[in-house]
C-alpha cells in the first residue's frame, strides 16, 4: 500500500518512528553515519514504493551538486585551517597572553577571546578545537589552571564558530531553509556576543572567588614593556583585518557569499606567505584537513537528501502539522518547544548537518504557518547544535577534546567540564525565545540578501 498517499496519520507516524528507530539502533552498530543514513532511506523506498522507489535517493542526492553555495564550505574551512596550520592563532595567543597573563584567570580569559576570535574567522568548531587544544591548553596546564576549567574554556569557545560569521552551519541552513545568508549571519552575532559575554563573566568571577583555578602569570613572567606590548598587538591586526574584508565585501555587497568565501580562502594564503609561514608541509597538511571535513559534509548531506527524500513521498510534512495542531491541540510555543527538545535529542546521536538536512524541511513550513521568522529559527537551531556539540553520550566536542588532551584529563573531567557552560547556552537560548529582538534586531536594521 502507498502509505504517503492513502493511508491516515497514524500511517506516517508508524513509518517516521521505524525509519529513526533503524536509524539509531544502525548507529551503535560504529558504522559511518552517511552510510547507515542513505541505506535507511534507500531501504525504506524500495520498501514503500517498490521498484519505482530504487532512484528517489538517487535523484535527491544528485540535488546537491546544482547547489552553486555550497562553493563555499571548502572555501572558509580552507581559510580556517590555513591560519591553524601556518601558526598564526599562536601569534594572537601571545599578544593575549602578554596582555592579560597578569590578571587572575587571566590566561582562561585571554583563550576564550582567541576562542572569539577564532570563531569569527573560521565558522567551524573542529578549527576552534584544534587551535584551542594545541595552542592554548599547554599553557593553561604548564600555568597551574584547573584542569575542567581548562576543557570547559576550549570546548565551550570553539562552540561559537558555529554561530558567528561566517557560520558554515548558518549557510547551510540557509541553503536548505531557503534563506538569505546575510539575514542568517547578522542574525547570530547578538547571541554570539551574548554567549561570549556570558562565558566571560563565568570565568572572571569564577577566578576571582576561586584563584586556585586560574592563577595569575608569577611576576617575573609579566617583566614586558609598554613597546612590547604595543609590538605584539600586531599579530592580530592582519587577521582581524581578513575578516573585516571577507564579512564586510559580502555585507557591503562587493562580492556575493561565494566570492567572499574566496576572498577569505586567498586571504588567509596572503597572510601566511606575508608573515613567511606558508610552507610546502603547511599546504600540505592545510589541503589535507580542509578536503577531507569538506568531503565529510557532502557526503553526509547526500545521504541526508536521500533519507529526507522518503519523508517528502510520504507527505510527512503536512502528517507533522495534523498531528501537531489538529489531534494534540499544541500552542505555537509548544510546538516550538517540542522542535527545540527535539534537535536538542537528535544531536546526540546526528551530525549537525544531517540533522538539519532531514528535519529543516519538516519543521521550517510548519514555522512559517505559526508565523514565526524562520531567521530566528535558525539562530534557535544553531544554539542546539552548540549544546548537542558539548552534551553526552556522543558530544561531538566531548570526543575531540578527550583525543587532544593529555591523559590527565580524564573523560570524567572532561564532562564534568562542560556542565556550567551548557547552563549558560540554554540560559541564551531562552533569553533568545523570550526578547527575539536579541537575533533580530540586526537584520531588520541592516537588512542584507544573499
Amino acid at each position: 500500500m502507498d502509505l504517503g498517499f492513502y493511508g491516515n496519520s497514524m500511517d506516517y507516524s508508524i513509518v517516521i518512528l521505524l525509519m529513526f528507530s533503524s536509524l539509531m539502533l544502525l548507529m551503535l552498530t560504529g558504522q559511518r553515519v552517511f552510510g547507515i543514513m542513505g541505506f535507511v532511506g534507500v531501504a525504506c523506498a524500495l520498501a514503500l514504493w517498490g521498484q519505482g522507489g530504487s532512484e528517489m535517493g538517487f535523484n535527491a542526492a544528485i540535488k546537491l551538486f546544482n547547489w552553486y553555495p555550497m562553493l563555499t564550505l571548502p572555501m572558509f574551512i580552507f581559510m580556517g585551517y590555513m591560519l591553524s596550520e601556518s601558526g598564526i592563532a599562536n601569534d594572537l595567543y601571545h599578544m593575549l597572553h602578554v596582555w592579560m597573563g597578569g590578571l587572575r584567570g587571566g590566561l582562561a580569559i585571554g583563550t576564550m577571546f582567541l576562542m572569539v576570535m577564532v570563531s569569527c574567522l573560521n565558522g567551524l568548531s573542529v578549527a576552534g578545537m584544534a587551535i584551542g587544544c594545541s595552542v592554548a591548553l599547554p599553557e593553561l596546564v604548564k600555568r597551574n589552571y584547573d584542569k575542567r576549567m581548562i576543557s570547559g574554556i576550549i570546548q565551550s569557545g570553539s562552540s561559537l564558530g558555529i554561530l558567528t560569521p561566517p557560520s558554515v552551519v548558518l549557510v547551510l541552513y540557509g541553503i536548505i531553509a531557503r534563506q538569505p545568508i546575510g539575514p542568517l549571519w547578522l542574525a547570530g552575532i547578538g547571541p554570539g556576543l551574548l554567549l561570549a559575554g556570558m562565558f566571560l563573566i563565568y570565568i572572571v568571577v569564577r577566578c576571582h572567588l576561586q584563584p586556585e583555578l586560574g592563577p595569575a602569570l608569577p611576576p617575573e613572567e609579566r617583566q614586558h614593556t609598554r613597546a612590547e606590548k604595543i609590538r605584539v598587538l600586531g599579530a592580530g591586526i592582519l587577521p582581524l583585518m581578513m575578516m573585516a574584508l571577507v564579512i564586510g565585501s559580502f555585507f557591503l555587497g562587493y562580492a556575493s557569499l561565494v566570492e567572499s568565501s574566496a576572498i577569505g580562502a586567498l586571504s588567509s594564503l596572503l597572510v601566511a606567505f606575508f608573515k613567511r609561514r606558508l610552507s610546502r608541509e603547511v599546504m600540505r597538511r592545510t589541503l589535507q584537513r580542509s578536503l577531507n571535513a569538506s568531503a565529510m559534509f557532502m557526503w553526509i548531506m547526500m545521504a541526508a537528501l536521500a533519507f529526507a527524500s522518503v519523508f517528502d513521498g510520504l507527505g510527512a510534512v503536512r502528517a507533522i502539522e495534523q498531528i501537531f495542531l489538529e489531534e494534540w491541540g499544541l500552542a505555537p510555543w509548544q510546538v516550538l518547544s517540542l522542535m527545540l527538545i527535539s534537535f536538542m535529542l537528535l544531536g546526540i546521536f546526528l551530525d549537525d548537518t544531517a540533522m538539519l538536512v532531514i528535519v529543516a524541511p519538516l519543521y521550517i513550513p510548519m514555522i512559517v504557518k505559526l508565523g514565526y521568522s524562520p531567521i530566528w529559527f535558525g539562530v534557535l537551531y544553531t544554539i542546539t547544535c552548540q549544546i548537542a556539540y558539548l552534551t553526552p553520550p556522543f558530544g561531538y566536542n566531548l570526543f575531540l577534546m578527550r583525543a587532544m588532551s593529555p591523559p590527565q584529563f580524564t573523560i570524567r573531567d572532561i564532562y564534568a567540564s562542560i556542565i556550567p557552560f551548557v547552563l549558560m547556552m540554554i540560559l541564551a537560548m531562552l533569553l533568545v525565545i523570550c526578547f527575539p529582538q536579541i537575533a533580530l534586531w540586526l537584520p531588520e536594521h541592516f537588512m542584507v540578501t544573499s
